[in-house]
């Protein structure tokens, strides 16, 4: 109805002239040519002079956005206005009880204790009062939304996160894992091309969540299970849609299917890029970046042949079927386009072997079942990202494991060239601590450009890297992650600033710096001003763990940058799993907690001297 009813008085509102038009075209024909003459000139003399209004409009110089305000990580009273001072005394307890090692590494025994002591209702009120009020938003959505609003009006958004998982024991994980894990086909120990170790399942390392703090973990039970973790995910996104303005919702993929997938689909595409790899430095091209890499295609055909792979007429019937190296190169991003997307999932897994010169199936033996849930695992992703799409709500996908990240990359990647098409909805993970980080988001980056969809991301150091040094040498496979922790702030950095110089030169790529560390968000909000990124373009995204460095939060979002906190949500006895990470991680991070503690006694001080203790949050 509103659209009817701007349709028609538009063009007489910005042209009032138009009636005089219309009326000039009803007037007889025997009108005197000296009359049409003039009318003519009227109406040009008109048009003129609307042309020239609209471009005195266009000309106008809209005033620059405010200069963006430096918000103040040092100022308690800033960083804690949305806090009551029983909040603060709070924030101290929790936080001083994650400094005592003894109580950190016997929490379950003492969480166990505790609830066979004081029962089910007073070990509730407990939590409440302590970890569970810290770091938790309430038990359903609607008990987290006053918390939601009270931050929004802060300038803090929410993404948020149902944190329940299963608390199985060490056993029970290990096999879960190994049975979701291994193909009916590899069972059989028939046909199987040579496996990668990384990519195969191990038993020691089966329980995922071991030496894991600051991730949840999703186990396979059955495609039942899976569907009810999708209808949980779905309520998120439906209740970020329902309480906040542009909202974040985040999901993980091995919750929404049988991991064997992606598993086996990340060998598939990380055997293919080492191929690539191999062709290059064939080439004297290795050591490139990989989004510079570029192949000469009359000698990768050449050397394709050679390893018979096919004769030198079909390899090139073969890429220009494709359409690609039209330029006479071929690049990274071509050679992934050649993994064939075709009717049958299984036909997917093909890789290349460059002993024997063929490609070959990854596994001889694929059975209807495993078919059947692969599909079911691509549909309910593309479920979530619609109902995402008609919510309004940004889709944030986790990183994972190294054994499953190329597949989960890959299936996000795929639903941001489906959904970002006209704003971005689904924000991909970049794990910094990765020695393959920066070729990960340069690459995709690349793609978003090429293909013209908006880019999303969300970066992170890590939160698997202890498993995954003992699991690379144990196993006996490459060290994935960089070598220190000052390399990986480096790469965080390195990927960071090719994002801003990005978003620079092409407003459809956006990031969200997902860090605790003051420096790293220092050092972005220093690059923005430098590049001339202003907070408003709502570009550069922010985000903490709710409970957690709320002196960086806070001042953030008053000083008008976007930020969010990380909101899980869930029924007490539920999120004990999640609880249990959160105080592991407090107690990790000793210098940033001493330094949120000296801003919390400094507050409680300032509001007693003040006379403020009890007064009310405005």
């Amino acid at each position: 109805m509103a659209g009817c009813a701007l349709r028609q008085p538009l063009p007489l509102l910005l042209l009032p002239g138009r009636s005089l038009i219309c009326c000039a075209r009803l007037r007889s024909t025997a009108a005197a040519p000296k009359q049409k003459e003039e009318a003519a000139a009227a109406a040009k003399a008109e048009a003129r002079a609307r042309g020239q209004a609209q471009r005195r409009l266009r000309d106008v110089p809209r005033p620059p956005p405010a200069p963006a305000r430096m918000p103040d990580f040092s100022n308690s009273r800033e960083a804690y206005r949305s806090k009551t001072s029983a909040q603060l005394l709070r924030s101290l307890l929790v936080f001083r009880l994650c400094s005592y090692d003894v109580l950190v590494n016997r929490h379950k025994e003492l969480i166990n204790l505790s609830r066979a002591l004081l029962g089910r209702w007073l070990f509730r009120k407990l939590m409440k009062m302590t970890f569970y009020g810290q770091f938790v938003a309430g038990e359903d959505q609607e008990d987290i939304k006053p918390l939601i609003r009270r931050n929004r009006t802060f300038g803090v958004g929410s993404i948020l996160d149902y944190s329940v998982e299963d608390d199985l024991t060490q056993e029970e994980a290990e096999t879960k894992e190994m049975e979701s894990c291994e193909s009916l086909g590899l069972k059989d120990g028939e046909g199987e091309v040579q496996r990668e170790k990384k990519f195969q399942p191990h038993r020691q390392f089966g329980d995922r969540r071991e030496s894991v703090i600051s991730a949840r973990t999703y186990f396979y039970a059955d495609e039942s299970k899976c569907d009810q973790h999708m209808e949980t995910f779905l309520k998120c996104i439906l209740a970020s849609g329902g309480s906040s303005e542009d909202g974040f919702a985040a999901i993980k993929l091995t919750a929404l299917g049988r991991p064997q997938f992606l598993l086996q689909f990340s060998e598939v595409l990380v055997k293919w890029r080492s191929f690539f790899r191999h062709l290059a430095a064939e080439q004297g091209l290795a050591g490139q970046d990989a989004v510079d890499t570029k192949l000469d295609l009359e000698h990768l055909q050449e050397t394709l042949a050679r390893l018979g792979i096919g004769t030198l007429d079909e390899i090139t019937h073969w890429f220009n079927g494709e359409k690609i190296g039209l330029s006479g190169t071929v690049d990274l991003l071509d050679w992934n386009s050649l993994i064939d997307n075709r009717t049958k999932v299984a036909k997917l897994f093909v890789v290349p072997n460059v002993q024997t010169g063929t490609v070959e199936p990854l596994l001889h033996q694929f059975t209807e079942q495993e078919e059947l849930q692969m599909k079911r695992m691509l549909q309910r992703i593309d479920v979530l990202a619609k109902r995402a799409l008609e919510m309004g709500v940004c889709l944030m996908v986790d990183a994972e494991q190294t054994y499953f990240q190329p597949a989960i990359s890959r299936l996000t990647l795929e639903m941001q060239r489906k959904f970002n098409t006209e704003k971005p909805v689904i924000f991909n993970t970049y794990q910094c601590y990765l020695k393959d980080a920066y070729d990960n988001v340069t690459v995709d980056v690349e793609l978003s450009r090429r293909e013209n969809w908006y880019f999303g991301a969300k970066l992170v150091r890590g939160a698997y890297m202890e498993q995954e040094r003992k699991r690379a040498k144990e196993v006996g496979y490459e060290d994935p992650i960089n070598e220190s922790y000052k390399a990986t702030n480096a790469m965080y950095h390195r990927c960071l600033d090719y994002i801003l110089d990005e978003i620079k030169v092409n407003r459809r790529a956006n990031v969200m710096v997902a860090s605790h560390n003051e420096s790293t968000v220092n050092y972005t909000l220093q690059r923005m001003h430098d590049l001339g990124l202003h907070p408003s373009a709502r570009k550069i995204y922010f985000g903490q763990l709710l409970g957690m460095s709320d002196q960086i939060t806070f001042p953030l979002g008053q000083a008008g940058y976007p930020v969010y906190k990380y909101v899980p949500y869930g029924p007490v006895e539920e999120v004990l799993p999640y609880l249990s990470r959160r105080a592991q991680e407090n107690k990790g991070m000793v210098a940033g907690t001493q330094r949120e503690r000296r801003l919390l006694w400094g507050e409680l001080k300032r509001r007693t001297t003040a006379g403020e203790l009890f007064k009310p949050v405005s």
